[in-house]
């Protein structure tokens, strides 16, 4: 078996930690520093899919605008962008530049190049601060940040899944709007919390890999009209 070759490195803008990306012939890893696991692996990415076809199909707005929290190895974006019209808009917001510089290189090509869809727009910012920016801005918002509600390489998650967080989400979002959350476990206080800030909410549990390997969880959270 081939071994795995450093890539690169990258500081977690408010953690002590770092981002590292790995290769190993066509396998992709991105891992925390700390962690004796992967953060992101290219051969694991159903529900990461997932995520976005939840959150999309259906959304009936005939030029959708949607942000993306979390651009990971680019297969969130690239499944939005086959289940989104072509009229629609897509703000991914990163808040790690080199991830977005790997996804222009090394890792480009694991989801398709989904950053060369005219459609999308990268900043690189907090999640957080682009809704606050946006009231009543997007049709869907998608967060695929740090594993999730209980995530580990930044304290600051916090505030996106906490309850000031989640009245953000809900004021960026237009009547009928789309709050979905990824997640690596299944939190069910959050579940609670969702509904307690005023989201019709549903709880999924996709694999990992397309029909096999662990579930994992994606709460999809509708904004009244």
């Amino acid at each position: 078996m081939k071994p795995w070759v450093h890539l690169g490195s990258a500081p977690v803008p408010g953690s002590p930690d770092e981002l590292q990306l790995w290769q190993r012939d066509t396998e992709f890893s991105i891992r925390v520093r700390a962690a004796p696991y992967d953060l992101m692996n290219s051969r694991q990415h159903g529900s990461e899919e997932a995520l976005a076809e939840l959150a999309l199909t259906g959304l009936g707005a005939a030029a959708p605008r949607v942000l993306i929290g979390g651009l990971g190895m680019g297969f969130t974006l690239a499944a939005a962008l086959r289940t989104l019209p072509a009229a629609a808009q897509v703000t991914v917001a990163e808040l790690v530049p080199e991830v977005v510089t790997w996804n222009h290189g090394p890792l480009g090509a694991v989801a398709g190049h989904p950053l060369r869809d005219p459609r999308v727009t990268v900043t690189v910012a907090d999640v957080g601060e682009v809704t606050r920016a946006h009231p009543a801005g997007f049709d869907a918002i998608l967060l695929d940040v740090d594993n999730g509600p209980e995530g580990m390489t930044r304290a600051a998650n916090d505030a996106l899944y906490g309850p000031r967080g989640l009245t953000t989400a809900r004021a960026a979002l237009r009547p009928g709007g789309v709050l979905a959350v990824w997640s690596v476990e299944h939190v069910p206080r959050f579940t609670d919390a969702l509904t307690r800030a005023g989201f019709t909410t549903q709880v999924h549990h996709p694999r990992a890999r397309h029909g096999k390997g662990g579930k994992h969880t994606v709460w999809t959270g509708r904004k009244g009209g």
